[in-house]
């Protein structure tokens, strides 16, 4: 139904939904879980995304875990849905908690590799792109770094 929407009216939808979401989270805190997938190549090199909203730095892709959800399910779900790839051999490395805008984020960290070639969806991401891991980009978000650390990146 959602594709039904203009992308460009989508994307601004989404930096409005980010807006008011980053508002709502410094209000009432709590906490929240979300799932990143350290994706690599078959030369080493690390899947990136960049989003239409927020900072636009460079991240892993992922998204939020539903209240009843299992996070295995959740990235799964999260990379068909904004890179169109089936996720193979999924392994979980743990989970770190990063301050999320007065939010705790319990994110929950994934290696596997992709079935398929991930592209933007044009929406949500506007960007995707495989870089070396001994030269990922200086525009990175910083909970990156933390969450590279878990796969040994």
């Amino acid at each position: 139904m959602l594709r039904l929407i203009p992308p460009p009216l989508h994307r601004q939808l989404y930096r409005l939904a980010y807006f008011m979401r980053r508002r709502w989270l410094r209000l009432r805190g709590g906490t929240m879980h979300g799932c990143i997938l350290i994706a690599r190549d078959d030369r080493g090199g690390v899947l990136l995304v960049r989003h239409s909203y927020g900072s636009g730095s460079w991240q892993l892709p992922g998204g939020g875990v539903g209240r009843k959800e299992q996070p295995e399910h959740a990235i799964r779900r999260e990379i068909a849905e904004e890179l169109g790839c089936e996720v193979r051999d999924l392994a979980s490395l743990g989970t770190v908690e990063q301050n999320y805008h007065g939010a705790t984020n319990v994110v929950h960290v994934f290696t596997g590799g992709l079935n398929g070639w991930p592209q933007a969806d044009g929406r949500e991401l506007v960007k995707v792109r495989f870089f070396p891991a001994d030269a990922l980009p200086a525009r990175m978000a910083a909970s990156v770094r933390q969450q590279l650390e878990l796969a040994g990146i």
